[in-house]
């Protein structure tokens, strides 16, 4: 086997990586925040436009991507050319608890925890499109629990590091070249151009679109955290506040980004997944168990059953709001993800074969999401029926902060589970900010140990977004969530070929290992 360096074996790169991808990104965050404060009313109101504009007329590309690349990425792990491993070790890098760890960490996020309490319980008081049970029935708890099964389930995770993650390791291991978003369009483009200002231009689109899907997180942590702080321990709710929360979760997962894979990132996924097992037990073993137990059997039928339904809705088959803040929304979030995602996964994955990679994140992944949904959610909406509170108001107005909140404090334990949550949901945070300082870093530099400098400085210019954003008001960070839609469009186009090179990608990687026939 090759147990060549992960370093570029024929590219040339500096240590402080490519000029044009920087002044692009950095260029990126100080015009969108010199034209908020210029005009706040003006750039929400052009994003709002694009947003919706681009939800209606471009979802369904978008849903039909996603479901492209995770049945061309199942059929990929079916074949023989499966077996070749990421990188050729004999031997993975990481142990497959480490491993593990951090893709349900890195890829789940944050976002997985703040909407997993309070989208089945919305999805249960607002019946989806693509079901006709009656909203707050016994029939719209499945119902609720499968559809945001699909947002968050087998298509999310699939477009994160399946035919992308593979088509990058041959790049890079096989091939030289750098851990960077271009090099997904290398067979399309050819080396020349992809290492010229296309290129670049490539790269720092996709450093933007993880920059807006970052920084929103990272900043509704600090509202949803002072306002859990404020409700537990009657710390005063402010800006103040939300200030100092952001200011702690930067030096954590600027902190973690500095020491490396290996360490930080590793250590802070670790204790997470403790955590969660915690919760989780907690849940299951003190909270409606039988109840839990039957919704998820008959959600997951539903899941299936209405798979196709679900993931194909266009505006001739569900409301205008419903495609700009649901289905199309989740899946362009999760497009602007792909790239630095991929090049996420690809380096953890070293020695490890391409079906494990892609079983691993495209269905372990996801399974192990829906359990968690219907713990946390599926008991939300136990309570909900039980009258221990009501949510409805709080989910009209999209308030999911004080949805996780009024869940957590229903569940076993009471303040003690809120408190844990919340700690869960920031190191959620905190992973996927170390790890896309991380990932941007990589980028930037153009190989795989960018200096601890520039990894520092790209988690503190999301965290100075997010702070600088905050005191503008959390609609301003809506205006950033909202181009998060529009920023997939160029991503999407990054993404698309992998449909057609990631086979080719994996087969060439097992000739190459003489696994199969050349």
């Amino acid at each position: 086997m090759n147990q060549s360096s992960t370093a570029p074996a024929n590219v040339s790169v500096s240590r402080w990586g490519d000029p044009i991808t920087l002044v692009l990104s950095v260029g990126f965050v100080a015009l969108f925040l010199g034209l908020s404060f210029y005009d706040l009313d003006g750039v929400a109101s052009a994003i709002a436009t694009g947003f919706a504009w681009t939800a209606t007329t471009l979802g369904p590309y978008f849903e039909w991507l996603l479901l492209a690349t995770f049945f061309i990425g199942i059929g990929v792990a079916c074949t023989p050319a499966a077996r070749a491993r990421i990188g050729g070790l004999d031997t993975p890098e990481l142990s497959t608890f480490k491993w593990l760890s951090i893709i349900m960490c890195t890829l789940l996020a944050g976002g997985g925890v703040f909407f997993a309490a309070g989208e089945p319980v919305y999805h249960f008081l607002t019946t989806p499109p693509a079901f006709d049970s009656e909203a707050g029935s016994a029939a719209a708890v499945s119902d609720a629990l499968a559809q945001s099964f699909m947002h968050w389930g087998f298509l999310a995770w699939a477009i994160l590091g399946s035919l992308t993650a593979i088509v990058l390791a041959h790049a890079h291991y096989d091939n030289g070249e750098p851990l960077r978003p271009r090099s997904l369009l290398l067979p399309i483009l050819g080396r020349r151009m992809i290492h010229g200002p296309i290129g670049s231009v490539i790269d720092a689109v996709c450093i933007i679109a993880v920059v807006a899907g970052t920084v929103g997180p990272i900043g509704f942590l600090a509202t949803q955290v002072s306002y859990g702080l404020h409700e537990i321990f009657g710390v005063a709710e402010g800006l103040t506040t939300q200030l100092a929360i952001l200011v702690v979760l930067g030096i954590v997962y600027v902190t973690s980004a500095v020491t490396g894979i290996n360490r930080g990132i590793q250590l802070m996924s670790r204790f997470n997944v403790f955590l969660a097992l915690g919760i989780a037990a907690v849940i299951f073993v003190f909270g409606p168990t039988l109840f839990l137990v039957n919704s998820y059997s008959q959600a997951f039928g539903d899941y299936i059953s209405s798979f196709f339904t679900m993931a194909t809705m266009t505006a001739q088959t569900a409301p205008a709001w419903w495609m700009k803040w649901w289905t199309v929304f989740f899946f362009a979030w999760f497009i602007g993800y792909g790239p630095l995602m991929a090049i996420f996964v690809a380096r953890i994955s070293r020695g490890r074969t391409i079906r494990q990679m892609v079983v691993s994140v495209a269905v372990l992944a996801p399974i192990a999401t829906t359990l968690w949904f219907t713990l946390l959610g599926g008991s939300g909406i136990y309570y909900q029926m039980a009258g221990v509170f009501d949510l409805t108001d709080a989910l009209a107005n999209f308030k999911f902060d004080v949805a996780t909140l009024t869940v957590a404090q229903a569940l076993p334990g009471g303040a003690a589970m809120a408190l844990a949550i919340m700690v869960l949901t920031s190191i959620f945070v905190a992973t996927t900010g170390d790890s896309m300082s991380y990932a941007i870093a990589v980028v930037a530099a153009g190989h795989d140990e960018p200096a601890p400098l520039m990894r520092a400085l790209c988690g503190i210019i999301m965290a100075v977004m997010a702070g600088v954003l905050l005191t503008m008001g959390s609609g301003q960070i809506g205006a950033l969530q909202q181009l998060i839609v529009i920023t997939a469009i160029p991503v999407s186009l990054v993404l698309l070929p992998s449909l057609w090179t990631g086979p080719k990608a994996a087969y060439a990687m097992a000739r190459a290992q003489g696994i199969v026939d050349g």
